[in-house]
């Protein structure tokens, strides 16, 4: 039986997938978890082979609770289920420890296959991406500025062009406001930006920002 945590933070979508799931013979949803706190708490409580893990949770960045679950659980693998799209974020996840990266409009055979490939030790990238991994190591995405962020400033990044003012993002990240104020300054700099509505513009045009 493969043993997942669903990690996301909207009810609908957990619901969803435990009926896929209640429909397999062999995957089974052992725990459930809402945020970054949650998360951290059922993946040290919990036996589970496999999280499927949302990339964008209201507290802690996702890219953060993929490293530090996968440190819990040494072996065990993460599924990311993202709404954004995977040029922009399968990379970064992978590159964190992710064994594989799906977007949630991919089709529920999809994710069930690539489920069982995971629980076997296999990996997973759409033919597409992994194409481009094993033909153009250098993809155009890697030459985008904001891929030379940290992890940290990307999330500070994504809060920023969703509108989040500094004091939240310092309240959400349990940083000071001067800190979250050095991290802005940072990421104009590396933009070669200068202000926060030249940061927008960019999310949107490089789909960055739901």
């Amino acid at each position: 039986m493969i043993k997942v945590l669903i990690a996301d933070d909207h009810a609908l979508f957990r619901d969803g997938l435990k009926r896929i799931f209640n429909e397999t013979d062999d995957i089974k949803v052992v725990a459930e978890a809402t945020d970054g706190k949650d998360i951290l708490k059922k993946a040290r409580e919990v036996d589970w082979d496999i999280a499927l893990l949302d990339i964008s949770l209201p507290d802690i960045n996702g890219l953060d609770i993929l490293k530090r679950i996968l440190s819990i659980n040494v072996s065990s693998c993460v599924l990311v289920l993202s709404m954004y799209p995977e040029e922009e974020y399968a990379i970064r996840a992978i590159r964190s420890g992710a064994s594989g990266y799906l977007t949630k409009d991919s089709p529920t055979d999809q994710l069930i296959s690539v489920i069982r490939r995971l629980a076997k030790g296999g990996k997973y990238v759409n033919p597409e991406l992994a194409e481009k991994l094993l033909f153009n190591p250098v993809m155009e995405s890697d030459k985008l500025t904001h891929t030379a962020f940290s992890d940290r400033e990307f999330h500070v990044f994504k809060l920023i062009v969703a509108g989040e003012s500094l004091t939240s993002i310092a309240n959400k990240l349990s940083l000071s406001v001067k800190t979250v104020s050095t991290y802005r300054s940072r990421i104009l700099e590396k933009m070669n930006m200068k202000n926060n509505a030249q940061l927008v513009r960019y999310a949107i045009q490089h789909r960055l920002v739901e």
